[in-house]
């Protein structure tokens, strides 16, 4: 159980902030966002508040921020339709009832002539009682259709997302990633502030029991300073002797408080994750606390695993790494389970890499990402001129298909690993 509410959490917090980058943005370009979601599929809970409708949504498979223009929209009106209009105080159109116009009393029906709800934000029509006069009706920006008595608030062009420069798209566009580069900076930063900071020097942190350090005397607080006559200043540069020397006996001079002792370790033979063989003597790095080295961390820690993930990300490209060496959910879920139980600092550790992979995938230039819809913008600024939206439209289908059938095949790849 403390598994899926990690996860939950874990997922949520993830889709939270990529989303709420996006939502910001598109706001503050004067964007209509019109649903702000997490998940996907049926409703679970949802309120409207300041023209959005926020939802929580029963398959944990993402989020979006849904934008006028974006898409088609849902509901067009066409010469020959049959709509009931209400009014407001300044007598503009406040409603357009699309349907069930028997329930708005108070609604005058007209047959529509020509509308135009992009630029003039005027519909004009005949009367159905007199079809004598044209009528012509203003309005308003913020007006609602009603259909099956449910009200969508109607988008002038100037609040869709076509509207907007080329600057002001991109950045709704890269908001997302942006934020969960953003979030893992603040997470680690946290840790920082917990934990401490990974000392630089060679601190011991930690002696594993029944190791040999702890049968040569290492204890917990030790600096290395000094193997087999060679000054260790590092961590880095400690361990890489230590694994050049599986049962080799060395010599080593550390810092003990005021004073300095010899210790003689072996170090015990191990095959690394790469199958190869190497000394260890089981000690794990310390931490150590500083208001400036935490400050550092969150943005020193963020870069160094976003090379990391580049890095693999290049590999798999490239045909270094297999396809079979990508999880998806389930393969995520199963991992988070073996971080919880070893501990908080851990769970975050991870939240903190997979907001950053999740920030990095979908800055992947592929249609139906946020990468791709930024080539798109990118390619609209050389040419000085718009994609046309329907072979755009076309392209990211086509993408978001394409992912759903990675995700399949990824997804069987967990199944077979972790059940087959």
């Amino acid at each position: 159980m403390n598994t899926v509410i990690a996860f939950i959490l874990m997922f949520g917090l993830l889709v939270f902030v990529h989303e709420l980058g996006h939502l910001i943005f598109a706001k503050r370009a004067g964007m209509l966002a019109r649903e702000f979601a997490i998940g996907f599929g049926p409703k679970i809970f949802s309120f409207t508040k300041n023209e959005t409708l926020y939802t929580i949504r029963l398959i944990p498979a993402g989020g979006y921020v849904r934008v006028a223009g974006e898409d088609p929209e849902i509901i067009e009106l066409k010469p020959g339709h049959h709509i009931g209009v209400e009014f407001n105080d300044d007598g503009k159109v406040k409603n357009i009832i699309v349907n069930n116009k028997s329930k708005h009393p108070n609604a005058r029906v007209i047959e529509v002539e020509r509308v135009d709800l992009d630029h003039a934000l005027r519909i004009e029509g005949y009367d159905l009682d007199d079809h004598e006069e044209l009528l012509s009706f203003e309005v308003d920006p913020k007006a609602f259709f009603i259909m099956d008595e449910r009200e969508t608030q109607i988008a002038p062009y100037d609040r869709q997302f076509a509207s907007k420069s080329v600057g002001q798209r991109a950045m709704q566009l890269f908001a997302g990633p942006m934020m969960n580069f953003l979030l893992a900076i603040v997470i680690f930063l946290i840790l920082g502030v917990i934990q401490g900071v990974p000392a630089e020097q060679a601190l011991i942190g930690n002696v594993v029991p029944d190791s040999p350090a702890e049968e040569a005397g290492m204890m917990n607080g030790d600096e290395v300073i000094q193997i087999d006559g060679q000054s260790v200043s590092t961590w880095e540069e400690f361990t890489m002797i230590v694994r050049e020397k599986p049962n080799e006996e060395i010599n080593m001079h550390v810092q003990r408080g005021d004073v300095q002792e010899q210790v003689t370790v072996i170090p015990k033979e191990v095959v690394d994750p790469a199958g190869e063989t190497v000394g260890q003597i089981g000690v794990e790095l310390g931490f150590e606390k500083s208001f400036v080295k935490t400050f550092q961390y969150g943005f020193v820690q963020t870069y160094d695993t976003t090379k990391a993930i580049l890095t693999n990300l290049f590999m798999l490209i490239t045909g270094q790494y297999s396809i079979d060496m990508l999880s998806g959910p389930v393969g995520i879920y199963d991992f988070t389970d073996q971080v919880v139980q070893t501990g908080f600092n851990s769970f975050l550790m991870w939240t903190a890499m997979l907001s950053i992979n999740l920030g990095i995938v979908n800055l992947v230039p592929l249609p139906a990402l946020d990468g791709g819809r930024l080539l798109f913008v990118g390619l609209e600024a050389v040419r000085g001129k718009p994609i046309d939206p329907q072979k755009e439209g076309i392209v990211h289908f086509i993408g978001f298909a394409l992912l759903m059938l990675l995700m399949i095949v990824v997804t069987w790849n967990d199944i077979q690993r972790l059940f087959l």
